[in-house]
């Protein structure tokens, strides 16, 4: 198999892991909805997913129209990242459970979640996809996608972080937890 060939399969896996993401997403906003959850910062989601799906598209559209090359000492330690990224994003989803979400999707009343990966990280799915960002072009050379991204993502992450710590810090306390003592 050819570099661009592997490397285009890599980004189909990619596409395929945010299928699986949409899917689990939607089954927990539906555990959610029936715990009370309030959905906040819908303004921003429709560009978010659409500059993720910009990330992937310009992927194989900068490999194929730029030629870019494979090169080892730059394409194996971003694949590695790449799939480093992967796990984290994945230790993420399974450390928050029916809490993950590609939404923000607040619980009333439940606590913060200060395992896995959160008990270092106060958004560690977001370094994830920082990492992803970079490491993902940079496996194939494709380093206008790689900057394009990541100078397009910061932005957008600043909104995203500021919605989520606001919903977090907006969600009352559970019924039997005094309000001084709330998360």
């Amino acid at each position: 198999m050819s570099a661009l060939n592997a490397y285009t399969a890599l980004v189909f896996l990619i596409a395929l892991e945010r299928l699986a993401e949409l899917v689990t997403a939607r089954r927990h906003a539906a555990w959610s909805a029936r715990h009370g959850a309030v959905e906040h910062g819908r303004g921003h989601y429709p560009v978010m997913v659409g500059l993720h799906t910009a990330l992937l598209a310009g992927c194989l559209l900068e490999t194929g129209l730029g030629h870019r090359p494979f090169v080892p000492p730059l394409g194996w330690p971003m694949l590695a990242l790449a799939v480093a990224a992967q796990a984290l994003r994945w230790w993420c989803i399974t450390t928050l459970g029916p809490r993950w979400n590609t939404r923000v999707i607040v619980v009333p009343g439940l606590p913060l979640v200060t395992g896995g990966p959160y008990r270092w990280l106060r958004h560690p799915n977001y370094v994830a996809v920082i990492v992803e960002g970079a490491a993902l072009p940079l496996v194939h050379s494709n380093w206008i996608t790689a900057t394009c991204f990541t100078l397009l993502n910061l932005p957008l992450l600043a909104t995203r972080v500021r919605c989520e710590d606001a919903a977090l810090a907006s969600a009352p306390p559970p019924a039997d937890m005094p309000v001084s003592a709330a998360p």
